[in-house]
């Protein structure tokens, strides 16, 4: 797991960072400074999203099909009424009895921005290779409400770079997040990946992010970063856990991240 953790991460400790005691005027400075670089880094953060809707866009030419709840659909069934999805590449592979722990902690993200987005014209699904009939179990233990359908038996996933055969992975040929590197024994990574439908159907795929790319998206991670002791970890993610088992599993996380 550590070549993973290096892949998904760039570093491997971080460590809280002791500072002063002052009295309210110093402090006042301090803050005052910190929040010119705070406005730096929004009008930096809307620059660099006006840049990601401005990136070109290729043509999807592969049929891809998954298993849902309703049957086979087809990526574009994906969209439902709207001309934008936004894909999560969830580490669910066929052989595992359960997702995994990082993703779990991604989705846990999703429900509350999935009851307004879909109203702006954009849809979220969950993609894993795991079949439906593991899938749908480990949903109903989490609590989840959003689709999540199976690429069981498609490319779809290898095709964006989110999951690897056991040969690539032996040959050191994985290709993920836009470089080839070496990889521990994990076949299955974390990205996600926008698409965009025209008034005529065909389908485009816009953008994909991998790694820490997705980490604006976890709202937990933004309310521990406002703390004295931030994220708090030895290796990234090393605390979290599937939200069902912080009182059970109180050793070394199993997160694939």
């Amino acid at each position: 797991m550590e070549k993973t953790q290096e892949i998904l991460t760039g570093d491997k400790t971080s460590s809280a960072i002791e500072s002063q005691v002052v009295n309210k005027e110093d402090w006042l400075q301090a803050r005052l400074a910190l929040l010119e670089r705070e406005k730096e880094l929004t009008r930096l953060t809307d620059q660099i999203a006006a840049e990601r809707r401005k990136l070109p866009r290729v043509v999807v030419d592969k049929d891809y099909q998954f298993e849902s709840t309703v049957g086979t659909v087809s990526l574009s069934e994906l969209f439902n009424e709207n001309s934008q999805l936004i894909v999560y590449h969830f580490m669910f592979a066929p052989e595992w009895e359960e997702g995994c722990p990082g993703c779990s902690f991604f989705s846990d993200h999703i429900s509350g921005p999935d009851l307004h987005i879909p109203h702006h014209d954009v849809s979220i699904v969950v993609v894993s290779r795991a079949p439906l009939a593991t899938i749908l179990p480990f949903k109903k233990r989490m609590g989840w409400n959003f689709q999540w359908v199976s690429s069981y038996g498609s490319d779809f996933n290898y095709d964006y770079h989110v999951s690897f055969t056991p040969e690539q992975v032996a040959n050191g040929q994985v290709y993920y997040n836009y470089q080839y590197q070496a990889l521990d024994s994990v076949t299955e990574l974390p990205g996600v990946s926008v698409f965009y439908k025209d008034s005529n159907g065909v389908i485009y795929h816009t953008y994909s992010t991998y790694a820490r790319g997705s980490d604006t998206l976890l709202g937990a991670h933004a309310y521990l970063d406002l703390t004295p002791k931030g994220r708090n970890e030895d290796a990234t993610m090393d605390w979290m856990r599937h939200h069902d088992k912080y009182e059970t599993n109180k050793g070394k996380s199993s997160c694939c991240h």
